[in-house]
């Protein structure tokens, strides 16, 4: 029973052996700060004229019972509750400490780490790898800010400081109770709570974070294939150079593409060997990646589960074998699974619009999806509909 009640609530065990002080971390008071006591005192005089006859007559009563001796009055004035009275005086008088003011930070990325995958044969991981994904862009970003400008911590309804200069990593601070750092140069901070079984919750709270977002997922690559899924790089075994004249040509054509519009959608077929997927590679690779597209690659199982990241702003999927994926609804076969309807919302942005994340209302997250299939005749006619698929490219040529 003892073991379960710490497991939930590792404050409990913490409260009676942890010590702070051992840990490095040093008391953080309260410092007069005139200009900011004449702001108050110009503001509200009233206001501040009360809060001080009401610590006076706390003062008073603590030192004025006619039934103790002056001695005991006195010692009272060192008493838990009058010392409270006087420390939430000095509280409104001084300046706060340090902490970040939600209404500026409003940008906002989590996590809790270390991430757990449940394991279960009825259900594709796809949670996992991209909560995995979350969590490695959150401690890349921690890695690229580096050493913090201030960190200090409440617990057990005091504050504490922990030098700077001391600072090495995130994991050898001891944070059991509510941990806040700074960095000014970036106006980002970072909020660290620990969970119970001592894991622990990352939050950046920033005015945008998308630059650095954008700066620590270069050359990201996710493949989501059921047990198989893995965070890596795209890898291109054939430039682009490679393909034949009209190809390239095609590829041009992309190119100008993806810098025109937010949403884009290939769809190249041909007979197996023409280098259809090695193509898709090779222009996330090439023409992608740099422009800063985190590259996600889906089987079909993920296609009906997967949802962009609303933290990433450019977004490239690549769908092989769509003709096995986007049937036409008319066959028995594609009657019998909802995969069509799933891959046409996603074409033309229906299912992402529908349901807003209210802390990326005003990310504006460009997408483009690459397509292969051997044929299009077995495609649902909706799919090769002019404003859901843009481009569209036969090869021909033996490439493999």
């Amino acid at each position: 029973m003892d073991n379960d009640y710490e497991d939930y609530y590792p404050g409990y065990r913490q409260a009676n052996s942890y010590n702070l002080l051992q840990s490095g971390w040093k008391p953080l008071y309260r410092h007069f700060d005139a200009e900011y006591f004449w702001q108050l005192a110009m503001r509200d005089p009233w206001a501040l004229a009360e809060k001080f006859l009401d610590v006076c007559s706390d003062v008073a009563n603590a030192v004025g019972r006619r039934e103790y001796s002056p001695l005991a009055n006195f010692l009272n004035l060192f008493s838990e509750n009058t010392r409270y009275e006087i420390e939430e005086f000095w509280n409104s008088i001084t300046p706060p400490l340090p902490g970040p003011d939600y209404t500026v930070f409003q940008d906002q990325l989590s996590t809790e780490t270390p991430i757990r995958q449940q394991v279960s044969r009825d259900q594709i991981p796809i949670d996992y790898v991209l909560r995995r994904l979350q969590e490695m862009t959150v401690l890349r970003v921690l890695a690229h800010l580096g050493r913090p400008a201030q960190i200090v911590q409440f617990y057990m309804e005091r504050y504490f400081y922990y030098p700077v200069e001391r600072f090495s990593s995130w994991e050898e601070i001891s944070s059991p109770g509510t941990t806040y750092a700074f960095w000014p140069e970036h106006q980002i901070w970072l909020q660290v709570q620990t969970t119970h079984h001592n894991r622990r919750r990352y939050t950046l709270l920033g005015v945008d974070l998308r630059p650095l977002i954008r700066k620590v997922t270069y050359n990201l690559a996710v493949m989501v294939s059921g047990y198989q899924s893995r965070i890596g790089q795209v890898y291109s075994p054939y430039p682009i150079s490679s393909f034949p004249a009209e190809i390239q040509a095609f590829t041009d054509q992309v190119q100008q593409q993806i810098l025109q519009q937010e949403r884009l959608a290939v769809l190249v077929h041909g007979i197996p060997g023409t280098g259809k997927t090695a193509w898709t590679q090779a222009v996330a690779h090439e023409l992608l990646v740099p422009l800063g597209y985190v590259v996600f690659i889906l089987d079909h199982e993920a296609v009906q589960e997967f949802i962009a990241p609303p933290y990433l702003e450019r977004v490239c999927l690549i769908i092989n074998e769509a003709d096995n994926l986007a049937q036409d609804r008319a066959s028995e076969v594609a009657q019998q699974s909802t995969k069509t309807e799933r891959i046409l919302s996603l074409l033309d942005g229906t299912l992402h619009q529908s349901v807003l994340d209210p802390d990326y209302l005003d990310c504006r997250q460009r997408l483009v999806v690459l397509m292969t299939c051997n044929t299009t005749e077995r495609l649902d006619p909706a799919v090769l509909r002019k404003g859901r698929v843009d481009l569209i490219q036969e090869f021909t040529h033996r490439f493999v």
